[in-house]
C-alpha cells in the first residue's frame, strides 16, 4: 500500500502548470524537479488553459450573479426561521 496522500495548494500548482505551459523544460525535468508526477503536471497545464479565457470575462456578472443567489437563500432561510418562531409561540400560548 501506499503512504499517505500529498495535497498541493493552489499557489504550487499554479506555479508548476505555469512552468509547464511556457515549455522551456520537459514535462519529465518538471515531474523530477518539483516532485509530482507527468500525468498530474499535464492535468494542471490543461485545466489552467481551460480556465484562462473565463478569467477575463463575465467576472463581475459571475459574482453578481453569486451574491444574488446567497442574498435569495438568505431571505428563504429568515422566512423559513419567521414561520417556525410563529409556531413555536403558537405551541407555548396553548401550552400556558
Amino acid at each position: 500500500m501506499g503512504g499517505k496522500r500529498r495535497r498541493f495548494d493552489a499557489a504550487f500548482k499554479a506555479k508548476v502548470a505555469l512552468e509547464a505551459v511556457r515549455g522551456e523544460k520537459t514535462i519529465a525535468q518538471l515531474s523530477s524537479e518539483f516532485g509530482v508526477h507527468g500525468n498530474q503536471i499535464r492535468q494542471w497545464r490543461r485545466h489552467l488553459l481551460n480556465e484562462l479565457p473565463s478569467i477575463f470575462t463575465n467576472g463581475r456578472r459571475r459574482s453578481e450573479k453569486d451574491s444574488e443567489e446567497l442574498t435569495a437563500e438568505l431571505y428563504r432561510q429568515i422566512g423559513q426561521l419567521k414561520v417556525e418562531l410563529d409556531w413555536v409561540k403558537k405551541k407555548a400560548a396553548m401550552l400556558r
